[in-house]
């Protein structure tokens, strides 16, 4: 038996291990975001507004799309004398590292998504994405969805005049270089930004790979 003095030194200490444990809990410092060289993660991910692309064969590319999966998102066009070649040619050894690495339903992808619907038709844009890497994914839509869709990512595209009158079809289009990082619950996790380095980016997906999703 414990008598009445004894009986509230228990309670006050009890009372004190309790405070103490729910600070504890409470002030646990959040879990340190993964050391990344080349991926820029946002300080919170952003969820993402419904959208819906086209992609090759009449399938659809909504935001069910991006979930269970790191999502890179590249926009470009066809025509592009530069960046677009230049990126893709640099995400091929990543996507053959991510193929004999991942399994299918786990596996990182790179979505190729073409600003210039005017003259890259879903079949088309698959095409040229293809010719790089059979494992990127293609998609566009009209320029009016495009705007939106690209601006939910914070990404920009502008179809610019063409230099000879006389040949309207021979424009360029300036866009973001960038890409975008999503992450396996869709939402906008943070960026890649130019000039891309392809042992750096296969580096940091297997690194969020094995990191819980931030």
């Amino acid at each position: 038996m414990f008598n009445r003095s004894t009986l509230w030194i228990l309670v006050v200490a009890f009372g004190l291990a309790g405070l103490v444990s729910g600070w504890l809990y409470f002030e646990r410092p959040a879990a340190a975001p993964p050391k990344l060289t080349a991926v820029q993660l946002m300080d919170a991910p952003r969820a993402l507004p419904a959208f819906e692309l086209q992609r090759a064969g009449g399938q659809r590319f909504t935001p069910a799309d991006l979930k269970g999966h790191w999502t890179l998102i590249f926009l470009g066009f066809t025509h592009c004398p530069d960046i677009c070649p230049t990126t893709l040619a640099t995400m091929k050894p990543v996507q053959a590292h991510w193929n004999q690495t991942y399994a299918a339903d786990q596996r990182p992808r790179l979505v190729f998504v073409s600003v210039d619907p005017n003259r890259d038709t879903p079949e088309v844009a698959q095409r040229y994405a293809s010719a790089f890497s059979a494992d990127t994914l293609a998609a566009t839509t009209d320029e009016a969805h495009l705007l939106e869709f690209t601006q939910s990512l914070s990404m920009v595209f502008m179809r610019n005049a063409p230099e000879d009158a006389s040949k309207p079809d021979q424009y360029s289009v300036d866009h973001s270089a960038a890409m975008a990082v999503i992450n396996p619950r869709g939402e906008l996790a943070g960026f890649l930004k130019a000039p891309f380095d392809a042992a750096a980016i296969q580096r940091d997906f297997d690194v969020l790979a094995k990191a819980p999703t931030p």
